[in-house]
């Protein structure tokens, strides 16, 4: 197996189609050689613990409801040429995360990790549930097969809260600056939604390459 690392976070919705283009790739290639792992990056660090409204943290972000209509325009374009069902302007909230990754970080100790990342993303974007929420987060894990009661105790803790830190932190240090970022075998680095035509040029490569050997 090959490791494929992938930096991400669930309130970027460029992961969410990145992830999306991904999972039709590796649905064509069921022979592919991936074993998936998910890291924490943080889009807002500073996020207060609580989260912002949405509308309001991005409109003074980025300079007003007429350039945000544009850029949500422009998501929901690119999105949909994807074949990705996403709007904007579902999610009212921008969560703090680290909470989030704290559940991927768990989830992949059971086996459940991709899961997990993917009921996050489903949460946030269709259904515009708050994962910052502590009780959100622990039935999230509960619908994935993880035990409700255990998950949220720790999330009530500090528990791991100092190693997703240090692990988006030297994320950083290492030259990740954007999401998604997925990385190949230690070594190669593919930067963005890339669309499936790429990964499958990717997969095949790898795979005869495998063969080869």
């Amino acid at each position: 197996m090959i490791r494929l690392d992938i930096f991400s976070d669930p309130v970027c919705p460029w992961c969410l189609v990145g992830k999306a283009n991904l999972d039709r790739a590796l649905e064509s290639h069921p022979e592919h050689p991936f074993a998936i792992q998910w890291h924490p990056f943080q889009l807002n660090p500073t996020m207060p613990m609580e989260g912002v409204d949405k509308v309001t943290y991005l409109e003074e972000r980025f300079g007003g409801p007429g350039k945000m209509a544009a850029i949500n325009a422009r998501l929901k374009e690119f999105a949909a040429n994807a074949g990705v069902e996403l709007n904007p302007e579902t999610p009212k909230r921008i969560p703090n995360t680290l909470n989030a990754h704290r559940l991927i970080h768990w989830a992949g100790l059971e086996g459940l990790q991709s899961l997990v990342v993917s009921a996050l993303f489903r949460a946030y974007w269709k259904e515009g549930r708050d994962i910052g929420n502590l009780p959100v987060i622990a039935d999230i894990a509960a619908g994935c097969g993880m035990d409700r009661d255990v998950t949220f105790r720790l999330l009530q803790s500090d528990a791991d809260t100092d190693d997703i830190m240090a692990r988006d932190a030297d994320a950083r240090a290492k030259g990740v600056s954007a999401v998604p970022t997925f990385l190949i075998a230690q070594q190669y680095v593919v930067s963005g939604a890339q669309p499936p035509d790429v990964w499958h040029k990717v997969i095949s490569e790898l795979v005869d390459k495998t063969k080869a050997s």
